[in-house]
């Protein structure tokens, strides 16, 4: 099957594809106008915002963690931290994505079952 010139070329495509994509991307370092950067009070307003919330606090005590204790924890991270909490905070949805893991894993369940029966095996369920 190589021997035809498309395999070869493919093939070739292939590896030279999959070297491509474990090459380290460049980054880029410059620095941020203090106009565009957040500063610590704007993000520790906006975490306490989330962790006052009612749903948030009673999590935080079912851990184990007062108000106080939260507080205290927050005082001890450093602006980095704080600013990566703050970032991340809008991205973060109740209870999670459960629908889409759900239907990945039916996916993934149909693509196997899919693969047997063309290979000619046969899936049998049983009660």
């Amino acid at each position: 099957m190589l021997n035809t010139p498309f395999a070869r070329i493919l093939s070739l495509y292939l590896i030279v594809a999959l070297l491509a994509l474990t090459l380290p991307t460049q980054g880029w370092a410059m620095i941020v106008p203090a106009g565009q950067a957040e500063t610590r009070s704007a993000d520790l307003a906006k975490v306490q915002a989330t962790l006052e919330s009612s749903v948030v606090r009673q999590r935080l005590l079912d851990y184990g963690l007062t108000a106080e204790e939260t507080t205290k924890r927050l005082g001890a991270l450093s602006d980095q931290q704080i600013h990566q909490f703050a970032a991340h905070l809008d991205a973060v949805q109740a209870g999670g994505d459960v629908l889409s893991d759900v239907i990945v894993i039916l996916l993934i369940v149909v693509i196997v079952i899919a693969i047997l029966e063309l290979t000619g095996h046969h899936v049998v369920i049983r009660h």
